[in-house]
Order: structure tokens, then sequence, then C-alpha cells
């Protein structure tokens, strides 16, 4: 028997052992395999009292690496997902038992191409912490730095490739025999997201180099720590870490023995999470408290510490816009302006009316604005968004998922600190300094500024193009053909209008140059004691005036 064949086999009898079998009632479409429950063991006693979605949980970190991010992905997902197994599926972790400190001294090793005792002047052989696809291990580097050493497990690429196998054949499977929901859950593209997100877990140089910026962007914050990577220790299959000290984030009792200010804490924290999306649109997106730690040396103003920087998120500059302006549209309760930047980011079909958005949009999020402040969750509110987008059969993009759990995450671990967290007072002054700063004129001088080089390679070309435009379209060369008399006339009237539009945009376009320009020229050229900027504005007024004219 194959040794696939064997892998499956130790599959179903975990799904069994765990009696999975309940879950089909949620797949309309294998409900026809319900029969096969008389077969199946009665679960342990231990078993038998735990929820579904707890023995979901287990059994996937039973079954390993693959099928724990397959769960946690699946968590994003509570669009789609009962309530009870979304938030247990949260919980996953994978940690496992360690392999032995001397294959992982091999590894070192044959990555680095020197001996241990060459390497580092201490190297700990009991590991600090060990998961389904790393464990990690303490240092001291020849100059007394202190490290830890993140080592691959041996054959896990292989048995993440066999894996992988699997869950694509089951994805096809769930595709033919439960199509009604498979075009909701999209089983293939999460096992794509699994496999993009393994490949990064798997590439330790990749990780090293994700903890490298946001060190970098944090650099001397007094908020988060990010430690220090040692690159001549690092390769692709073993990463050095500067070691750092603290405790999970949701320790409490040793929080309060150190006497950590709690409520300034979780104010950082969501301050913390603002930043990275809307700043520097590079986030943590595993912020769960085992990797979130706290710095027991700050008491009156803490500071968090990042660890673990194989997952993280980034949006697309559209989005991240779109996203900016909903969250200040929610702060605002323009229902309205969240409706229209649905539209406008792609989330919603474009036949939808912008009044049943509306309504759709404030059903939403009225029920939470009725609440006090500091009981409204914007994760939440964000997940029923999304979960509306869903019902007008639309797929928002993994990265968004992404970061709706990452979200889910900061709250709750801010909730945990500080009960009382007013997530909205702390968010909304954050938002409002960070859109300003990214959006603002002066973030569009600079990305003007930085184009400009650019802009004017292609200027020399851009008046004949807009000559040969501008007579076609004054010709009526592009003219669509109409058989129709009355649609011809509409069309002659139509395109009088055009040219009209044509020429004023034009004229705008030169003023909005103009202005820009101008805006760049302080300090620079002068022509006849005037900056050259207010004579090219002038000019560009002239030019839009006589277009105007010429329209008539």
């Amino acid at each position: 028997m194959s040794r696939a064949a064997f892998r499956l086999i130790g599959i179903g009898t975990t799904l069994a052992r765990y009696r999975l079998d309940d879950l089909l009632d949620l797949l309309p479409g294998l409900r026809a395999l319900r029969w096969l429950r008389g077969f199946v063991p009665a679960p342990r006693g231990d078993l038998a009292s735990l929820s579904r979605g707890a023995r979901l949980r287990l059994a996937l970190q039973e079954l390993g690496p693959l099928f724990v991010k397959f769960g946690q992905i699946l968590s994003t997902r509570r669009d789609l997902l009962p309530a009870d197994i979304a938030e247990e599926l949260t919980l996953l972790q994978d940690r496992v038992a360690p392999f032995p400190g001397a294959e992982a001294q091999k590894v070192i090793e044959a990555e680095l191409g020197k001996p241990i005792a060459e390497l580092f002047t201490r190297f700990d052989l009991e590991p600090l912490a060990s998961a389904s696809i790393a464990q990690v291990h303490a240092a001291e580097l020849p100059d007394g730095s202190e490290v830890v050493i993140k080592v691959l497990r041996p054959g896990i690429e292989q048995r993440i490739d066999a894996d992988l196998a699997l869950l694509k054949a089951m994805a096809n499977l769930f595709e033919r025999h439960a199509a009604s929901r498979a075009d909701k859950l999209q089983p293939r593209e999460i096992v794509a997201e699994i496999e993009r997100t393994l490949r990064g877990e798997v590439d330790l140089q990749r990780e090293g180099a994700n903890a490298s910026l946001l060190r970098r962007n944090f650099e001397n914050s007094p908020d988060l720590y990010v430690p220090r990577v040692y690159w001549d220790w690092s390769k692709s299959r073993v990463l050095t870490l500067e070691r750092v000290r603290g405790i999970p984030s949701d320790n409490l009792v040793e929080l309060d023995k150190a006497g950590i200010d709690r409520v300034k804490l979780a104010e950082k924290g969501v301050r913390l999470f603002y930043t990275q999306v809307f700043r520097d649109n590079f986030f943590h997106a595993d912020a769960h408290p085992g990797n979130i730690w706290v710095d027991l040396t700050r008491k009156d103003d803490p500071r968090f510490i990042a660890l673990d920087f194989g997952i993280m998120g980034a949006l697309p500059d559209a989005d991240l816009r779109h996203l900016a302006e909903n969250f200040r549209a929610m702060f605002e309760r323009d229902y309205q302006r969240v409706a229209e930047l649905h539209l406008e980011a792609g989330w919603m079909p474009a036949h939808v009316r912008i009044d049943e958005l509306e309504a759709a949009v404030r059903s939403v999020c009225e029920p939470y604005f009725t609440r006090p402040l500091a009981e409204i969750s914007i994760g939440e509110v964000v997940v029923k968004l999304f979960k509306l987008a869903h019902r007008y059969e639309l797929t928002i993009q993994p990265q968004l998922l992404l970061l709706q759990k990452t979200l889910l995450n900061v709250e709750g671990v801010g909730r945990l600190l500080h009960p009382k967290l007013d997530i909205w007072a702390v968010a909304q002054p954050v938002l409002a300094d960070l859109m300003g700063k990214r959006y603002g004129l002066n973030e569009l001088r600079d990305r003007f500024r930085d184009r400009l080089p650019e802009i004017l390679e292609q200027a020399p070309e851009l008046p004949r193009l807009l000559h040969t435009w501008l007579q076609q379209a004054a010709s009526g060369e592009a003219r669509s053909h109409i058989r129709s008399e009355d649609l011809r006339r509409l069309a002659d009237v139509s395109e009088r209008g055009q040219r009209r539009v044509v020429w004023a945009v034009i004229g705008a376009a030169l003023l909005i140059a103009a202005t820009l320009l101008y805006a760049l020229e302080a300090g620079g050229t002068h022509w006849f004691g005037q900056p050259a900027g207010l004579w090219i504005a002038l000019a560009g007024g002239v030019m839009a005036f006589v277009a105007a004219l010429r329209s008539r």
C-alpha cells in the first residue's frame, strides 16, 4: 500500500475517533453519507463531553502542521462558519513534541557550514519551545550575545508536500459532492492560501526579512520591540534572533505582580495595530498572546515584544485606502459612504443599488452603535460587513480576511488587559492622523515629486498624442455607427456635449498640474521676480479658458 494511502487511512481514523461525522450536517452535499455513522465507534468519555468545535480543533492539531494551518485559515472565514466552530479554531496551537537536539545541531551545521562549537560559545540541546514546523534552541554567540535559533524540523517539506496533495484531492472531492457549499467556501482557494502560508513559513530567510522590516518600522519605539536578526547565522532552514525576555500578553497574574499599567498597555496595542496597517501597510498577522509578549522592565510605560514573523500582512494600496475610508465613515455613522466605498472597492457587484446597500449596512452597524462605546467591537462590525458582502456572493480577498482575524485578536487582547477599553475612542484619532499623513496634500506632493522624472521623460510625446486624440474626438472619427436616425441625432448632441467635457477636463487637469508644480517650486526658480510655478498656473488658466471657448 502506498504512503499516501496509509496517510489517508490515518486521517480518516483520526476524524472518526473525534466523531466529526456530525459536521456532515453542515454540508448538504455530503448528508447522504450520514449512514456511515453507524460504523463509527462511540467517542471516549473525555471526548464525548466536548463541543464539535473543540473536537475539530483537537483533531486538526493531531493531524499536523498542514491541518493546523487549514483550521487557522478557516477561522478567518467567520462569514461562512458557525460561530462556535470559528471561535474554537481561533484557539488552534501547533505545539508538538520536540525532535532530538542532536538533529537540530546537524541541521544548523549543514546550513551554516561549520561545527557548532565554532559558531556558538554555547548551544543548548534542550529546546526552549517546539512547534510542528520548527523548534527553538537557546545559544550564545562568540561576542557574548544571547540568541535563539529557530530550526526547521527534518523532513517537514516532504510531509507538507504529501499532505498538500491529499488536501487538494479532498478539496476537489468536496467541490464535486457539495457544490452548493463549495461555491461559498471555495475549498481549492483555501488550500491554495494554506500552501502560500506554509511555503512562507518553511522559508526562514523570508521570516528573517519580515522581522528585519518590522524592526526598522519600529526602531527606538516606546511601544513595540522587535528582536534583531543575526544574518551571518541565518539561512533558509535556520534563523538566529536576539533573545528577548517577557511574558505572554494574556498572563494577567504576572502582569499585575510586575506592576504593569494594563490600561496603557491595552491602548498601545490598539494604536500599534492601526499604525502597522495604515502607516506601514505591513502588519503582524499572527498576533495571538503567545507571539505578543510584554516587557516587564517598563512598568509605567509598558511596551510589547513581537515574536514569530512567519505570517505578515499587507494590502494593495487601493484596498488600504478604501478600508481606511470605511473605518472613518463608520466612526461618523455615514452609512451611505460605507455603501459607496464597498462598491468603489469592488467588494460588491456593480449592479447593487446604493440605497439598498446603505439600508443593509445600517442594519449591520446600527445595533452596535446603540451600545456604550466601550462595548463596541470594530472587529465584529467588520466581520458582519464581510458577511454582508458574502451575501451578495462576493469573495473577499485573503489579505482582508487576514486583517479581520488580526483585528479580532488585537481587540481580544486589548479587552482582556482592560475590559472597559473604549477601542473607538483610542482608534479614531490615530486613524485620522495616519489618514491625514498618508493621503494628505504633503504626501500627494511628495509622490508627485517622486514621479516627476518619469513624467518629464514621457512629456515630449504627450503633445503629439494629445493632439491626435483631440483631432479624432473633434472630427468624430471615433463615433459609433448607429442606424436609427433619431439615435444618430442624439449621438450628435452627445458628441458636442462630450467635446465640452473633454476641453473642460483638459483645462482642469492643466490647472491641477500647474498648482502642484507651483507647490513644488517653493524656494526654486523665479521668472521676472515671481516663482516659475505661478506663471505656469496662470498659463494653465488661460489655456483652460481658451479650451472652453473652442468647445462652443
